[in-house]
């Protein structure tokens, strides 16, 4: 080891002289080609073969990804500076190309006379200027990416040098650069021009709050209601975030909402019930102990979705009938089922200690004369995000669903079953409606109306959330913020007092952008 020390001490030495050359004469060799960082590369894979000298490989490592800093900095400063001026002069050049084109059109033009001649001369000279600029373009990408292409070459081989371990200033480095090195505006207004919009829209609603004497929208009270109005939608949204998934939707949303918060209702009501269901003689679930009446009523609320959900997805995946089709069916069904049932009456309250104990708030303290109390509801919501991540993006089912929504066909040749991974997905779904309905009846007397419009405001926050109409394309976090999103937005609206109907006209418009927007995305991706 001593012997490698000094060895490697006088190549470092010779290699930092020789670098004060290169960088004076502008003629730095990558680092692979530097015969101190191959000395190092090679003196750590022999210290790695052997564990007992893990320590020892680990100071070396050190020592050796300082020094390629050092190298690499210098390099990384050459490559930018060389990459820069090719695309300063690259500019200067299409600016010249430009005004060539344009001048040359105008030539053209003056010289013609008959109509269809001077069109044609303005199309060439438009395809012309297209042309150039599509080169142009092309050019500066080109550049952009030698000089990302620098950096990220340097963190591989600091990477290798310790053994493959990352560094997370390297990470976050590399992770900025690449944005900043393939930002382009149009695709950033492509990608946040909706969100930015609904941005601006929070801050104004802020502002105009106090001033029209509704109070301070922007405090925590406020963002804890907003939270606990999207708790139970957010159930609906994870649901139907699988259908679009594939490409399908879910109108049956609202109606599973109603069927698992009636189911619900009846059997957690304190007393004898007041509906008689198909005629039958009022229920009394009063007899059986909480904890039985609690565990019936969510599973009840979970099967009877489920059996609804998987009604609609058989025939979608054996028939190939659309969800819009299917799940239409199972709303109308359900609808007329519950209606006919109950004759509309409402199921009434639940027992209120067992309403307090799930759907109830936490008290925190005072904060500047406000009690501030925590939503009991946000916690399985935050249960049921994680439970839907870990589903779509750490297990096989997961990567079959993006699969079989990219392309089905392609799916099937693989050797995914289509249909099971269809059924699996409306299974899902109905999971997610009936835990949600459940607790829809911790918020709401229900009846046979709850969850009007659910299943408009679950899809809309689907797309809103990035999860395309396209198939194959989102995440679980876009269906996150989405809710949340047209949560906040319903309760702006209604903090600063407009009026319900005109809440569906700024829904309208939302709906509209975010479906253009995901087209425009998914054409331009074509």
């Amino acid at each position: 080891m001593a012997d490698f020390n000094t060895e490697i001490e006088q190549l470092q030495a010779e290699s930092l002289k020789q670098l004060e050359k290169d960088i004076a004469s502008k003629s730095i060799k990558p680092l692979e080609e530097n015969e101190v960082l191959k000395k190092y590369s090679e003196r750590l894979a022999e210290l790695r073969k052997d564990s007992s000298h893990k320590a020892e490989a680990k100071e070396l490592s050190k020592k050796a990804v300082a020094f390629a800093n050092t190298v690499s900095d210098a390099y990384i400063k050459q490559v930018n500076e060389e990459q820069s001026a090719l695309e300063a002069e690259c500019r200067t050049n299409y600016k010249k190309r430009i005004a060539e084109i344009k001048a040359a059109t105008v030539d053209r033009v003056s010289k013609l006379t008959k109509k269809e001649e001077i069109n044609v001369a303005k199309y060439e000279g438009e395809s012309a200027l297209f042309d150039a600029k599509n080169k142009f373009q092309t050019e500066i990408a080109k550049y952009k990416s030698v000089k990302n292409q620098a950096y990220i070459d340097h963190v591989m081989f600091n990477r290798a040098l310790r053994d493959g371990k990352t560094n997370f200033k390297e990470n976050m480095t590399m992770n900025f650069m690449n944005y900043i090195y393939n930002f382009t505006m149009s695709k950033f207004l492509l990608e946040n021009g909706l969100y930015i919009a609904i941005l601006i829209f929070f801050i104004v609603c802020v502002i105009i709050a106090p001033l029209s004497g509704n109070g301070q929208l922007f405090s925590l009270p406020n963002i804890l209601t907003i939270l606990e109005q999207s708790s139970t939608r957010m159930f609906y949204a994870l649901g139907v975030a699988g259908l679009i998934l594939i490409a399908g939707t879910d109108l049956s949303v609202c109606r599973m909402v109603a069927l698992g918060a009636v189911t619900t209702g009846l059997i957690l009501h304190p007393t004898k019930n007041i509906v008689t269901f198909f005629g039958m003689e009022p229920w009394d679930f009063t007899g059986l102990p909480m904890a039985g009446r609690l565990a019936m009523a969510l599973s009840l609320s979970i099967a009877l979705c489920v059996m609804f959900s998987c009604f609609s997805g058989f025939f979608t995946a054996k028939f190939k009938i659309h969800p819009f089709i299917s799940t239409l069916s199972s709303q109308l069904i359900i609808y007329g089922l519950l209606f006919f049932g109950t004759s509309g009456t409402p199921v009434g309250s639940i027992d209120s200690n067992i309403k307090d104990l799930i759907g109830g708030r936490w008290i925190l303290g005072v904060v500047n004369g406000n009690l501030i109390t925590f939503p009991k509801l946000i916690i399985p919501a935050i249960i049921a995000i994680f439970v839907a991540w870990f589903i779509w993006n750490k297990t096989t089912f997961g990567k079959n669903m993006y699969a079989v929504g990219g392309n089905a066909e392609a799916a099937a040749v693989s050797g995914i079953n289509v249909f099971g991974v269809t059924m699996g997905i409306f299974i899902m779904a109905g999971i997610f409606y009936g835990c949600g309905a459940f607790l829809e009846a911790f918020r709401a007397n229900a009846s046979a109306g709850t969850g009007q419009g659910f299943e408009l405001d679950a899809i809309a926050a689907c797309v809103v959330g990035g999860i395309s109409f396209n198939g194959g394309i989102g995440k679980i976090r876009g269906a996150v913020i989405g809710v949340i999103i047209f949560t906040g937005l319903t309760y702006c609206l209604t903090f600063l007092g407009i009026d319900t109907n005109l809440q569906f006209v700024f829904k309208g418009f939302i709906i509209i952008a975010a479906v253009a927007l995901d087209s425009v995305k998914y054409l331009k991706r074509k």
